[in-house]
């Protein structure tokens, strides 16, 4: 759980830093937020989770 916000909070900056600095659009950015929401929904959200966690268990290893 704490990494699934932690990885939201990450996204959230991004896309933020990017909508600011005028190098993404706001359509550009409801259509990729849109995605994620519709995406989290499907049955590809579980192998995506745990590819996400297996990323952030081997960051300590390398």
């Amino acid at each position: 759980m704490a990494v699934t916000l932690s990885l939201v909070a990450l996204f959230g900056l991004v896309l933020f830093l990017l909508l600011r600095s005028r190098s993404l659009t706001p359509g550009a950015a409801f259509t990729a937020t849109g995605f994620g929401f519709f995406l989290a929904s499907t049955g590809a959200a579980a192998p995506i989770n745990e590819m996400a966690a297996a990323l952030i268990a081997a960051l300590p290893n390398i």
